[in-house]
């Protein structure tokens, strides 16, 4: 397989005459095509509503452009909620999914109408002493142990801080119950970035089997079963890629294996996603500042960790396209660079591209999640520009650069001059 932007270097020149590189660009066509992929594969359930990961891509216009496609706001602190709120996503289009929760958030999102999701049983005496108790409340599950797909284990909920035991579970529905909730939810995140068409339904099977017997355990309600995020895409071009309309068609089945034989076929499925939803969409855009030759190549980059932080934090493989030299041979071996003083501060390890010039624009793909939002300010780097470019090609800038007046501003009331 093969890696293609959806930008191109005519149109990356046309952009960076506006806005300087380094900036991170979205593809609005590709969002709403996903988001209609999603809807569409989980149509035969007339409750299925997205609730994008905030934290993902925490920009008004992007929760904008998925509220249109029918997408809510999942939100985990007090920002992520103001944000969803200006961009007109209130009530129960939101999902409030916190831990550690201070009492401003929690406030916020019971006066926001958002169905909250508590991670904690303590959290139902906080929830009420600091807000109050909806008529509808979720609680995540954790179920320990480890989470696997045959013979391969995904992840390791034992070692998650999120979450109750399945006897909390009741323990806080019945206390839930008392207090006058009336609609109850089911949550669970147990494995992240997920390339497997089986994890979802998998997932769901779990927490049907928990629904069915959390329900005859208390009695309750439950109205919605969100399978939170976890499924994944395809950064390495050589991996397989999800197939959204059959982990929905597979979801079916285990619902109409599990729940519709116990009398629980109205309940509505919830997803959280964010990677899936826009990291395909995401480049960071930057030009090449530097060479340097000394036991290996290097190529220095406008662009550093500071802007896409995964590489140094994880290790994560980013494709990287030279613009206007897509076909060319992958005739030199590269580590590509930023400028921070960590050694970590590399885009890219001994990879295979065309050779590059002082100038070039690069694209690193799939850089629409947990991209621009995990940047940071070390050694006083600042924050890239965002842009999203329209179906027409048309763009808008949806965020400004960072300048060194935004770096200082938050020395109030110092003697200190800054030279901004």
């Amino acid at each position: 397989m093969r890696k293609v932007p959806f930008v191109t270097l005519e149109k990356v020149q046309e952009i960076s005459a506006q806005i300087p590189t380094p900036y991170h660009i979205y593809d609005e066509a590709g969002i709403r095509q996903r988001a209609r992929e999603l809807k569409a594969a989980f149509a035969w359930n007339p409750g299925f509503k997205e609730y994008f990961a905030v934290k993902a891509t925490p920009n008004p216009y992007i929760l904008k452009v998925l509220h249109e496609e029918g997408c809510g706001c999942d939100c985990a602190s007090y920002a992520e909620l103001l944000l969803a709120e200006a961009a007109g996503v209130t009530g129960h289009d939101v999902m409030f999914s916190s831990n550690v929760t201070p009492e401003q958030d929690m406030r916020k999102a019971y006066d926001m109408g958002a169905y909250i999701n508590l991670d904690d049983v303590t959290h139902v005496d906080f929830l009420e002493k600091v807000a109050g108790i909806p008529e509808s409340v979720c609680c995540r599950y954790n179920p320990g142990g480890s989470f696997s797909l045959g013979n391969t284990i995904m992840d390791m909920p034992r070692d998650a801080k999120y979450g109750m035991t399945e006897d909390q579970m009741a323990g806080a529905f019945l206390a839930l119950s008392k207090k006058g909730v009336k609609h109850f939810g089911i949550h669970a995140f147990l494995a992240s970035n997920t390339v497997s068409n089986e994890y979802y339904p998998e997932l769901a099977a779990r927490l049907f089997r928990l629904a069915v017997r959390l329900k005859n355990a208390t009695g309750v309600h439950i109205s919605f079963i969100n399978l939170s995020g976890g499924v994944g895409v395809d950064y390495r071009p050589e991996q397989p890629c999800n197939n959204i309309a059959v982990i929905g068609e597979g979801v079916r089945r285990q619902y109409e294996n599990i729940l519709v034989p116990e009398g629980m076929g109205d309940i509505a499925i919830f997803t959280e996603l964010g990677r899936f939803m826009l990291a395909p969409f995401g480049h960071l855009i930057s030009k090449v500042l530097h060479h340097k030759h000394i036991y290996k190549e290097y190529v220095g980059l406008d662009a550093c960790a500071a802007n896409l932080m995964r590489p140094a934090m994880y290790g994560a493989y980013h494709h990287i396209t030279v613009l206007g030299k897509e076909d060319a041979l992958l005739d030199h071996v590269y580590d590509v660079t930023g400028g921070l003083c960590e050694n970590n501060d590399k885009f890219a390890i001994d990879r295979s591209l065309p050779a590059m010039d002082i100038g070039d624009y690069v694209c690193i793909h799939d850089t629409g999640a947990h991209g621009f939002s995990m940047g940071y300010n070390y050694n006083g780097k600042l924050r890239s520009a965002e842009v999203l470019l329209h179906p027409d090609g048309t763009f808008t800038k949806i965020r400004r650069a960072e300048t060194p007046a935004d770096y200082f501003a938050t020395f109030d009331e110092t003697p200190f001059k800054f030279g901004v």
